[in-house]
């Protein structure tokens, strides 16, 4: 067909997206969740409002990355087989959030990692696009394993493949026990977790998000903006099960939080924009996890795709901004810039302490206000209180930032500073708000699933009280050593440049896995060498 298949494939996404609308606004009328099946024990689609939501985004991006795919991949080799990985794509992930059974789930959900080697090594004469992509295709492997034998057990327990029949019986059956005694739900959802954690690049199975950069850049913009959201996916899915876990949600939020700072340390470190991009996407997948491991699902759900709508879009724009960058810089000597460039020290200084109390009680009192405006009860739920906690932090730093640059109306800067930030938390917690409800409309089971990620009152009240405290002296002392300009030892330069060369080798994690790989790639030579003598 020639390039006839980029316009075909554009028709079939647009269709695509139309439909998914209208089941989307089908469910957000009230229309009531449908299964549709074809097959006796499996094969069936499920129509509700994960569903509808995901298919919606998937669609609408996947059509994006095919009309920019047009022009951009037009002197690429392989311009038809291009297209059809993508159809191919995106039909296994609408698949993979519309699966109605456990058997459809696990087709979608290998197809996905099998079709995405392909698009990753779309240029075959690359080398490295080939090496990085089988590191891919590795990593999704071992995430797979914890799924089919999830599903496995699963089975084995209720009796079906049906995702609903075995969600009903879990609700029924919370204390059933598999092989040897282990309970069916904390086993099931540890598997899920760690097929997760594969999926959504946590610490240690990251190394291939970064780099993948070497396939093309709308296949980078798709991943990035859905296809590494998997994780975050399979556990709302699963979410029936993880309300009946015990211990199994704070590890999530452990493994989250450690990959939500490093990969955001990672990215700091960049000079690669896509590079840096790719630890951006680290970062924010173990924000994800972590929200997920306080009980906030729905909150997840919210933030992959402003995720997913925002990396995908820096991605497709990655190429016009190293262009601009490499005939201008375009950097205007503001404030912003003399700041952090030059680092330049403010001429004018504000009272320290006066600084530091607005820094500390007005991201309080933003937050507290606008949640209690959407949902008064909110002080009850531990996983809201801890968001809460990071939240002020962030406002905090912001602050900060705002107090250490340089400016001659540093009154009316921080008020636009506040005021964006009290805008930014309006719109965060009502839009929100309004995914929870949407998703978890039965306020009783989103209860439950906050309760099962909390610990005990008298352990969380005391470790947010000392971390408070920590925090606010914290913030003190660098008021008061930044207002005196006290500089560095040199002992503290030197842990910092030991630091930053951990860092700049990305914890040794590179090298790991690339040493995985010729170990690997030596031991297939060898079976090769077997198999053609035996």
């Amino acid at each position: 067909m020639g390039r006839a298949v980029s316009q075909i494939s554009i028709g079939i996404a647009t269709l695509t997206f139309v439909i998914a609308v209208v089941l989307f606004a089908l469910n957000v009328s009230g229309a009531p969740n449908a299964v549709y099946s074809w097959g006796s024990n499996w094969g069936s689609m499920m129509f509700d409002p994960l569903s509808t939501l995901m298919a919606m985004v998937i669609s609408g991006i996947s059509l994006i990355v095919r009309v920019y795919s047009v022009r951009y991949m037009a002197e690429e080799a392989g311009y038809g087989r291009f297209f059809v990985l993508l159809d191919l794509m995106a039909a296994s992930l609408i698949l993979m959030v519309a699966a109605g059974d456990l058997i459809m789930l696990l087709v979608a959900w290998h197809l996905v990692g099998v079709i995405l080697y392909f698009l990753l090594g779309h240029d075959n004469r690359s080398h490295s696009a080939f090496r990085y992509s089988f590191w891919t295709f590795i990593t999704y492997r071992f995430g797979d394993v914890p799924m089919v034998i999830a599903a496995v057990l699963l089975f084995q327990a209720t009796g079906s493949w049906s995702l609903n029949v075995i969600f009903d019986f879990v609700a029924q059956n919370p204390d059933a026990t598999t092989y040897f005694g282990l309970s069916l739900t904390e086993t099931v959802s540890s598997l899920i977790a760690v097929s997760a954690f594969a999926r959504s690049a946590q610490f240690i199975l990251h190394i291939w998000l970064p780099y993948t950069m070497e396939g093309p850049t709308p296949v980078s913009a798709l991943m990035h903006a859905g296809i590494v959201n998997a994780g975050g996916i399979i556990i709302n899915r699963f979410a029936p099960i993880f309300v009946h876990t015990n211990d199994i949600l704070h590890w999530l939020f452990i493994v989250g939080l450690i990959t939500a700072v490093i990969g955001s340390v990672l990215m700091l470190s960049q000079s690669d924009i896509k590079k840096a991009l790719g630890y951006s996407t680290m970062g924010q997948m173990g924000f994800m996890i972590m929200e997920v491991g306080l009980g906030a699902f729905s909150l997840a759900i919210f933030h992959l795709i402003a995720h997913g709508l925002f990396k995908g879009t820096l991605f497709l724009s990655a190429g016009n901004v190293i262009g601009e960058a490499r005939n201008n810089d375009g950097i205007p000597k503001d404030d912003l810039y003399t700041f952090i460039v030059e680092r330049r020290s403010p001429k004018v200084r504000q009272p320290w302490l006066i600084m530091a109390m607005i820094t500390l009680i007005v991201p309080v009192v933003v937050l507290f206000a606008a949640h209690y405006f959407v949902s008064a009860d909110f002080i009850q739920k531990q996983g809201a209180i801890i968001l809460l906690f990071f939240g002020w932090v962030t406002g905090a730093q912001l602050l900060f930032s705002t107090y250490s640059m340089r400016s001659s109306n540093p009154w009316r800067l921080i008020a636009l500073i506040v005021f964006s930030f009290i805008v930014v938390v309006i719109g965060y917690t009502v839009i929100s708000h309004a995914f929870d409800s949407f998703l978890y409309p039965d306020q009783q089971f989103g209860d439950q699933l906050y309760a099962a990620a909390g610990i005990d009152l008298g352990w969380f009240i005391t470790l947010i009280s000392v971390l408070a405290i920590i925090i606010i002296i914290g913030w003190l002392r660098v008021y008061y050593t930044h207002s005196t300009y006290a500089n560095k030892s040199s002992k503290q330069s030197h842990v910092w440049m030991n630091f930053y060369a951990l860092v700049s080798r990305e914890f040794y994690m590179t090298d790991l896995f690339a040493s995985l790989n010729r170990k690997l790639l030596a031991l297939a030579a060898k079976l090769n060498v077997w198999f053609k003598w035996c």
